[in-house]
């Protein structure tokens, strides 16, 4: 079958596109032909070797994660799946055995695995994958639109709807909407929740993408203050919630700018993973911190729930074709983008 894989660490240029071999479902997985699968940070850092991401090589790895796609092939003792069925991929498997999985809480398990990461990914024409892991869509979603979901709006809906728990009647500050999370974070907390959204992004026309999303105020990084900007738009009060996937270059402003008694809510460090904490503020103004990592299999069924039903609608800048997967790297890596990058079959 077709695939992207890597068999050295490197730039985009160490993206192979040619034959592996068709998976075989082992007990419990179903094989899923592959129709879209996108591409995530993660990719780049598996790609690259960085973060933790480094490996032996050979063999191969194929690269991604997130993916939607046509059940082809049913392992033995699958019961919850059918042949021919439309499904969405969830690329984090869980142990579903450890103290964590046990009470439903998988969201917390450390023994998982992640597609395209420690096991043969989804840039690719087939992939194996547990059948916990696929989740039904209806005939009439784009599967390009539903290989947007996992990576992105899994965190979002753990951290909005279950970590900070972020009411209609708050305030909640995005910061970098035109990433994928932060595009599902503007939509999640204006049009799940009602909440206000105050945004951060870096150009005019990125800025001009997020009000249409939904935010009701942008603030341009590269020429306000964050923090400044935060408290002239709440009146000196602060925001209730943080929604943070970016780390270092942005923690100081943005927790400054909660209020007393809010929450600040992180799920990635893509800028860098150390930053100064005041520990005299967190307790003198009572706030909470919640890391989240991805989501919960519930989160993950009540989010495709909302994709069937029509109401979310992932944003997606550019779709490629799967040969094209060093150019989607490059334009990622550049940050030319706002929302999603597809890879299609």
């Amino acid at each position: 079958m077709k695939s992207i894989f890597i068999s050295r660490h490197g730039g985009p240029e160490v993206l192979q596109f040619d034959e592996q071999p068709v998976p075989t479902p082992n007990d419990r997985e179903v094989v899923v032909s592959i129709k879209a699968t996108a591409i995530n940070r993660l990719d780049t850092y598996v790609r690259a070797g960085i973060r933790g991401q480094g490996r032996n090589f050979p063999p191969p790895l194929i690269l991604g994660g997130d993916a939607s796609g046509i059940v082809v092939e049913l392992g033995k003792n699958t019961s919850t799946v059918n042949l021919n069925q439309r499904v969405l991929i969830n690329p984090r498997i869980t142990c579903g055995s450890c103290e964590f999985c046990s009470q439903k809480e998988d969201d917390l398990c450390q023994n998982f695995h992640m597609l395209g990461s420690t096991t043969n990914g989804s840039h690719a024409e087939y992939v194996a994958i547990p059948e916990s892991n696929v989740y039904p869509i209806n005939s009439n979603i784009r599967f390009d639109t539903a290989a947007a979901l996992p990576t992105t709006y899994l965190p979002v809906w753990n951290m909005l709807l279950r970590k900070t728990n972020l009411r209609s009647n708050e305030t909640v500050l995005v910061l970098s909407s035109s990433a994928g999370v932060g595009t599902a974070a503007v939509e999640v907390s204006k049009k799940i929740i009602g909440a206000k959204v105050i945004a951060t992004t870096s150009s005019v026309d990125k800025a001009s993408k997020t009000l249409e999303l939904g935010a009701d105020h942008v603030i341009n990084y590269k020429k306000e203050d964050i923090h400044k900007r935060v408290l002239e738009l709440t009146n000196g009060r602060g925001v209730d919630v943080v929604v943070d996937h970016v780390g270092a270059d942005f923690f100081e402003n943005a927790y400054k700018s909660l209020r007393p008694g809010g929450r600040y809510g992180i799920c990635g460090v893509t800028s860098g993973y150390k930053a100064n904490l005041q520990l005299g503020t967190l307790f003198s103004k009572q706030l909470g911190i919640h890391g989240v990592f991805m989501g919960s299999k519930k989160d993950m069924e009540q989010i495709v729930e909302k994709l069937n039903d029509g109401k979310i609608q992932p944003t997606i800048h550019q779709v490629f074709n799967l040969e094209q997967a060093q150019l989607a790297h490059k334009i990622m890596e550049e940050r030319k983008f706002f929302g999603k990058l597809i890879l299609t079959n």
